[in-house]
């Protein structure tokens, strides 16, 4: 399973990707406004640093207008995918884009009925919100199993990109389920690299070498 981080901090992006695990970036509209900057020159100095797709949300709601707007994003890098929430005009435009060689990512996605329509119009992502199906009493890594089943028996190939990741567990959920990318919030990429034994070691292991490092 693949690692993305989902920020439109540069600072953020910049640290993880100098660990050598991170595989792309997931933005929205929410993100990018803490930011303070410019959209496009923010996901072009995203593009920059990862190699990696880098989802960048379209915030139009009309099929043509979607398109236009894709178009244009898409210009910016060959790694920009388009976020394209789940509905009919985005199923409509993802149908027209997806044949132009556009990469979509179909979000806020919380059925499999939605994501068998995704994958169908031709999406290359599509993402499941976990944490926030799981605020509402449904079991949100159950639902990305089912994902993960549907499009393996369709040989649909579209990827499943778990999303609304809230704490490491759903990051070792999501992998055992099958997705194949996970996108998690920076302070989850910080609480996976520790653990309290480890720090413990790395004490004991400093002071050791603090009693012999002179003799």
């Amino acid at each position: 399973m693949d690692l993305f981080i989902d920020t439109a901090n540069v600072d953020e992006i910049k640290e993880i990707n100098s660990w050598g695990i991170l595989r792309g970036v997931t933005t929205n509209p929410t993100l990018a406004a803490k930011e303070g900057k410019e959209f496009k020159s923010l996901i072009r100095e995203i593009t920059g640093i990862v190699s990696g797709p880098v989802s960048a949300e379209a915030v139009s709601f009309k099929k043509d207008e979607i398109v236009e707007e894709a178009r244009e994003l898409a210009k910016i890098a060959k790694n920009v995918v388009i976020k394209i929430p789940i509905m009919g005009e985005g199923l409509a435009a993802t149908s027209i884009l997806s044949k132009e060689g556009i990469r979509i990512n179909t979000t806020l996605v919380f059925s499999s009925n939605q994501a068998l329509l995704a994958a169908q119009a031709g999406t290359y992502f599509v993402s499941p919100f976990i944490g926030r199906l799981d605020d509402i009493g449904h079991d949100g890594i159950g639902i990305v199993a089912e994902m993960v089943e549907i499009f393996r028996n369709s040989n649909l190939q579209a990827k499943v990109l778990a999303a609304s990741i809230r704490h490491p567990l759903h990051v070792i959920d999501a992998a055992l389920v099958g997705a194949d990318i996970a996108t998690l919030p920076y302070k989850i990429f910080k609480q996976m690299v520790k653990h309290a034994l480890t720090d413990i070691g790395i004490e004991r292991f400093l002071s050791d070498f603090e009693k012999i490092k002179h003799l």
